[in-house]
């Protein structure tokens, strides 16, 4: 493994503890995310993740951090066939992302000048990682719909 994380830090007019229920409660992250994560948020549980019909469930799924309202981190996501299917991905690309060592993502919450300051570090990835690709792809927009759907009340509309 090498330090290869991928940071993105976003400010965004709410509170800490709006923040943290819209990074934890299940209806919350199903609109801005289209994910519910389905777990009771203490360490070493497991988390499943539900998308629509499905549910990916896996023992190495878990949380590594919680501390209501300034720190949440978890072990990322499996890459099953079900989710392949659900995100587009052809089998080869699966295999190459399900293949690699699992990451993880660290969610920091801090106020900062009347807002929230929302830091994102998801590292633990290997040199030339397809999931670092992945995810630097897809965080920004994960971000900025979280930031919308704060600020306003209704996530960002786009497909990845």
């Amino acid at each position: 493994m090498n330090d290869d994380a991928f940071q993105y830090k976003i400010y965004i007019d709410t509170t800490t503890r709006r923040l943290w229920r819209a990074l934890t409660d299940p209806t919350k992250t199903k609109k801005w995310w289209n994910v519910a994560f389905i777990t009771d948020w203490k360490v070493d549980s497991t988390m499943d993740w539900k998308m629509g019909h499905l549910t990916i469930r896996d023992s190495e799924q878990v949380v590594l951090e919680s501390s209501s309202p300034t720190r949440l981190a978890y072990t990322w996501h499996t890459f099953s066939p079900g989710w392949a299917s659900a995100s587009g991905y052809v089998e080869e690309d699966r295999l190459k992302l399900a293949n690699e060592p699992r990451s993880k993502v660290a969610f920091d919450i801090e106020k900062a000048n009347g807002v929230v300051c929302l830091t994102v570090r998801h590292d633990g990835f290997e040199f030339g990682s397809a999931v670092h690709e992945a995810i630097r792809e897809g965080w920004p927009p994960l971000l900025s719909s979280l930031k919308t759907f704060l600020e306003t009340g209704e996530p960002l509309e786009f497909s990845m």
